[in-house]
């Protein structure tokens, strides 16, 4: 039951964590029939339904309609990740001298802020707006000082909007620190366009603005290289790629950083991805450096939600962000936010429809 309401944001009650603690879930609408789901666990996209060619809405973000499914073990589906995204090798840092030893989750090194990163946060819902252009929502966490082995009491501030007349949803972090420390957040949702649980996305069409990508050791940690993509099966430059046709020349699928041709301090477009079928086309914009594209390389079925089961494959991820391990590579982007700045980070995704014709190009 709707708990508050206005003519584009819906706020419901979203479920009870075992300490009675209320979660509430925000829905995000525009007149197109675009609309977002956010869960105050974990800062969490859980429904994003877009148009297809044909005006048909779907879901096309893989997730749950449940806070049960989002406190036990998943693979991220829509969270916010931080304090640190990606990978930090050795699970641990150096700043100024001093030697900050995290938790390893995979092997030797700390994955995704640690053993209960963002994802696992109540984030405190700061204001819901609207105005003629936009609706919006904001949500808060405060991650405390050796939170994780991460040092310095971060303050950080997400802010959902999706826009009334087109297809857009932004997200803005910013955060603030009382001393220096690694910050790399992003949004971790799987992404089907075909709609959640509709197959596999090998079938469809990507292009990138990216050049270059980080080649990774064994323990999928870059290597401090920076190496063209030509001539490999992370080439997505150019017209449109089908994601399955070098799929097998990977290391079980894509789940890789992909360097952005960019000026810094630019927003840019990192490139499209398209289902032929349906003709939704996702783009997104960022000011960060780099993305990791994954293609779900572990999902087997096993796991079912919004729609029903979830094969190999069944999303992509576009995860906009700093370099993986850039606190311990110096030639490397720097992720160290100190006292004296503020850490902010722009992510656009824009849905669009192409006519059959222009799917491929």
């Amino acid at each position: 039951m709707a708990i508050e309401s206005s003519k584009s944001i819906v706020s419901e009650v979203f479920g009870r964590l075992p300490d009675g603690t209320e979660i509430r879930s925000f829905t995000l609408s525009n007149s197109s029939g675009m609309r977002v789901k956010i869960v105050n666990f974990g800062a969490i996209i859980a429904e994003c339904w877009v148009p297809d060619r044909k005006g048909q809405c779907a879901n096309v973000a893989l997730g749950f309609d449940n806070l049960e499914q989002y406190v036990a073990k998943h693979p991220r589906f829509g969270s916010t990740i931080g304090r640190y995204a990606n990978r930090i090798s050795n699970a641990q840092f150096e700043i100024d001298g001093v030697t900050y030893k995290l938790t390893p989750t995979k092997g030797t090194t700390s994955t995704h802020g640690g053993v209960v990163g963002f994802d696992k946060k109540v984030w405190d819902v700061v204001e819901t707006g609207e105005n003629e252009s936009e609706s919006c929502l904001t949500l808060h966490y405060l991650s405390k000082d050796m939170e994780e082995g991460f040092p310095g009491n971060l303050d950080v501030s997400i802010r959902f909007t999706l826009w009334k007349n087109s297809n857009d949803l932004i997200v803005r972090y910013t955060a603030k620190t009382d001393k220096a420390t690694p910050v790399n957040l992003t949004n971790h949702s799987y992404f089907n366009l075909k709609g959640a649980a509709n197959g596999n996305i090998l079938d469809h069409m990507a292009s990138f603005n990216a050049s270059h990508y980080t080649p990774l050791n064994e323990e999928m940690v870059p290597t401090g290289e920076v190496a063209s993509v030509k001539d490999t099966p992370y080439d997505f430059t150019g017209r449109r790629h089908r994601i399955g046709d070098r799929i097998d020349d990977t290391a079980g699928g894509y789940d890789i950083n992909m360097v952005i041709d960019m000026r810094p301090g630019d927003i840019e477009g990192l490139g499209s991805v398209v289902d032929p079928t349906t003709g939704r086309c996702l783009t997104v914009y960022t000011d960060q450096p780099a993305f990791q594209f994954f293609t779900a390389n572990q999902l087997d079925g096993s796991i079912s939600g919004l729609g029903g089961a979830y094969p190999k494959y069944g999303g992509f991820c576009l995860e906009t962000q700093c370099y993986p391990n850039s606190v311990n590579q110096p030639n490397f982007p720097s992720s160290i936010l100190r006292p004296d700045g503020i850490y902010g980070h722009y992510t656009q995704f824009s849905f669009s429809q192409l006519p059959d014709d222009a799917c491929s190009s």
